[in-house]
């Protein structure tokens, strides 16, 4: 790949780190294969594969696995058997950990029911579609499903490693709900995840407890849901009610599953639109004509931060192939017009999203060891699951704090800044598109029309504002606001569960600037194309138009083509120079304003041009044709003629067959054409696209129509065949609003189908490892 051999001497961490954790998921998905839970295993993208498409997972049945398991639980029983006083198991919970009791059931049964205290809405407990509240304004209060069962399977991962004394057959009554689609109604809000997510897990243990006052949504095959009180949920399955023993509820509830099930999906958001981000700031760089020599290597290799390298890698490749913004042209400009540099929307790109890249990839990190870890206390050492050395492992009791969450909160409020750096460079790069005054000759507003009708993007921009606003009033630790609880005895809690629905919920918030981007980007891609096409045919106009006002005819009845080129190049540049200053003017005006305003520059050349010597004329060249005032004006008015019809022709022209991809980067076009293409939205076209416009104009045609007869029926056919101009088609194609189109792109963002296609692009172009 030309322009691009230092570059990819970085490797590509980030993108590698997303593309391997894709194709993990597309590989589940596609093989049907179960996860297997047995402690070790569980990645970001088992937890996405189970928890919102229906993988299956079970678990594991190797003996070894099992035994760890069975032999924590017998020990744990030796141990009371012995008369020690173990926390939680024949103690009291947290401040109260100063009681003993011998009821140890009991006990279990008491931890449960001092947890199961959050809030829930009658409606989030109920099947009737109606608003049991009779509050319209109150949200659901329940976290939100795919997280819940995320949890379950986290939760049981972590009571299969061995060190919590939990019965196998609890662990799997916890699994046999998962794999039926039945997931337990958890309160959103109530942990501060210090002893772990206590009160949200509570309600997992409520459920295979078979507590009437829990309830269940059970999903059937038939994709009908019923909210189910568990112990009818329980009966419905086929599974026993558990009774637990002997640390099993503080084991359940006692552990971090909840808030690393939330932090997985924060995580594979935040990576799949820090990638996305790259290729947006690839084609913000073709809508604005910029430089690809804002990611020289050599930026990077002086400045050897690893996400910046990646980041000016990424850039590269996704610019690769473009006819606007060439990596190939490697080399600083000395007679660019205009500034003399990018702005720093563009061209500080890789040093404000590289940090990110590196602090999303150890938050990766940080929750993919989380999967994986045991999140208990106290927790149960035995010589078949110590993880000490030889000689060192021996079977005793651990009192700790692995249910502390700090390493995920660490996770989350990384991921959360991250988030926020993304969405205020998008905010940047979209407003510099938007602003005629920064766009480089676009329309202010990227109006298709006149400006004076249209204002196409602007009510985005004020859109991307509030998005902006909000999502930077997320953007702050929730860890410094932890309180003092329990007692006291939780005198510093993590709140990951918390940070971690921040991170969610500002996730959200970049993906709706995303999907707004790309719809601005691909209406400003339209028309950086259209103006490229301009460009193209106004050397020509200028030159006939110079040839016909300022040269002598040969001796032949030619024009001296020569000498009217060399007009005509330098004219086409002051006009156009002028053109692109003027885009805030409708198109007449526009037109007679950049001629009359480079009226100057082109008298001066004109000037230039008669210093030359006669000695021209004796070598059969001609001479400049004296000018006069008459020329002067019908240079003008033919010219703002010529100049105003060729973009108006052009315009029309484009409507019907947009050349866009003929000049931005494959890597470009794979958003491109998944927005014009498979989600079939259209170039705006101005206010004549404006719904109520568009259904007036249909109505009209179906009147000039009929009703009945062979005029009706031809204007069906005409319709079904889908006729250049006809209103019902129009209608059919564009008569949405650009909120509805900007949501069907982003709904597409947050399902992942956009993402699938940057990644098997990527794949294919052998972008990434993995």
């Amino acid at each position: 790949m030309a322009g691009l051999t230092k570059a990819d001497q970085y490797a590509s961490q980030h993108a590698s780190a997303a593309f391997s954790n894709w194709l993990a998921l597309q590989s589940r998905l596609q093989s049907q294969q179960s996860v297997i839970v047995n402690g070790r295993d569980l990645s970001i993208a088992d937890v996405l594969a189970v928890s919102l498409h229906k993988g299956i997972a079970q678990l594991s049945d190797d003996p070894d696995d099992l035994r760890l398991v069975e032999e924590s639980v017998a020990f744990l029983k030796r141990e009371l058997e012995a008369g020690k006083i173990i926390y939680g198991v024949n103690t009291g919970f947290g401040g109260s950990a100063d009681t003993r009791t011998d009821n140890l059931r009991e006990l279990q049964s008491a931890a449960v029911q001092h947890l199961n205290v959050g809030i829930l809405l009658q409606a989030d407990k109920s099947n009737s579609n109606s608003d049991a509240s009779e509050n319209g304004l109150l949200r659901s209060h329940a976290l939100p499903t795919p997280i819940v069962k995320a949890a379950m399977l986290v939760r049981c991962n972590s009571l299969m490693r061995g060190h919590s004394g939990v019965r196998v057959s609890v662990i799997e009554s916890v699994m046999k709900l998962l794999a039926l689609d039945m997931t337990p109604v958890v309160p959103l809000r109530g942990s501060i995840s210090a002893s772990g997510d206590l009160s949200t897990l509570s309600y997992i243990a409520g459920a295979v407890e078979g507590n009437p006052d829990i309830f269940v949504r059970a999903n059937s095959k038939d994709n009908t849901t019923k909210i189910l009180p568990a112990a009818e949920a329980l009966k419905l399955a086929g599974i026993e009610p558990v009774r637990l023993q002997a640390k099993e509820g503080l084991g359940v509830t006692n552990g971090t599953a909840p808030s690393c099930a939330a932090a997985c999906f924060a995580i594979n958001q935040a990576n799949q639109l820090a990638l996305l981000v790259q290729l947006l700031t690839a084609m913000t760089a073709e809508a604005l004509d910029g430089t690809a020599n804002n990611y020289h290597p050599f930026i990077s290799a002086v400045r050897p931060h690893p996400g910046q390298a990646e980041v000016a890698s990424n850039i590269l490749k996704f610019l690769f192939g473009s006819k606007i913004c060439p990596p190939s042209c490697l080399t600083t400009s000395l007679s660019r017009i205009g500034l003399a540099q990018d702005r720093y929307a563009l061209r500080t790109a890789p040093q404000c999203i590289g940090p990110q890249l590196e602090d999303l990839l150890l938050a990766t990190r940080q929750v993919t060891i989380e999967l994986n870890s045991t999140t208990d206390n106290p927790m149960i050492e035995t010589t078949l699951s110590s993880h000490l050395q030889d000689g060192l492992a021996a079977d005793r009791i651990h009192h700790g704090g692995n249910f502390q969450a700090f390493a995920l909160t660490s996770a989350m409020e990384k991921t959360l800044l991250a988030l926020q750096n993304l969405g205020r460079l998008l905010y940047a790069q979209s407003s510099e598109l938007i602003n005629n005054a920064t766009n480089k000759g676009l329309p202010p507003n990227l109006s298709f029309d006149d400006p004076s009708r249209s204002f196409t993007c602007k009510g985005f921009d004020v859109n991307m504002a509030a998005y902006a606003a909000e999502l930077g009033y997320l953007a702050k630790p929730v860890s410094t606001h932890v309180q003092v609880s329990e007692m006291a005895n939780q005198s510093v809690n993590s709140m990951a569960l918390v940070a971690a629905r921040y991170a969610l919920e500002a996730g959200e918030i970049v993906s709706l600037m995303a999907g707004t981007y790309v719809y601005v980007l691909c209406q400003a891609l339209d028309l950086r194309c259209l103006r490229l096409e301009f460009g193209g045919r106004v050397k020509g106009i200028v030159k006939t138009v110079v040839e016909d006002c300022f040269c002598e005819q040969d001796g032949e009845g030619g024009r001296h083509t020569e000498r009217a080129a060399i007009l005509a190049e330098k004219f086409t540049e002051a006009i156009l120079g002028r053109w692109d200053e003027l885009s805030h003017l409708d198109l007449a005006d526009r037109a007679r304003t950049a001629v009359n305003e480079s009226l100057g520059s082109v008298l001066n050349f004109l000037r230039l041009g008669e210093d030359t010597p006669n000695k021209n004329e004796a070598q059969g060249n001609g001479t400049p044709k004296p000018v006069s005032f008459t020329a002067v004006l019908t240079y003008q008015t033919r010219m703002a003629e010529e100049l105003e019809t060729c973009y108006a022709t052009l315009r029309t022209e484009f409507v019907h067959h947009q050349t866009t991809t003929d000049y931005i980067s494959p890597a470009s076009r794979v958003i491109y054409d998944f927005v014009r293409k498979e989600l079939n939205i259209p170039l705006n076209r101005g206010v004549e696209d404006h719904p109520p416009l568009l259904l007036q104009k249909a109505e009209k045609e179906r009147k000039k129509a009929g009703s009945n007869g062979a005029d009706h029926n031809a204007a069906s056919e005409k319709v079904s065949n889908g006729a250049e101009g006809n209103a019902e088609e129009e209608l059919k194609l564009r008569g949405r609003t650009l909120g509805t189109m900007a949501s069907e792109i982003y709904e597409a963002l947050r399902n992942g189908i956009l993402h699938d296609r940057i990644m098997a692009f990527g794949e294919k172009a052998g972008y990434w490892s993995h």
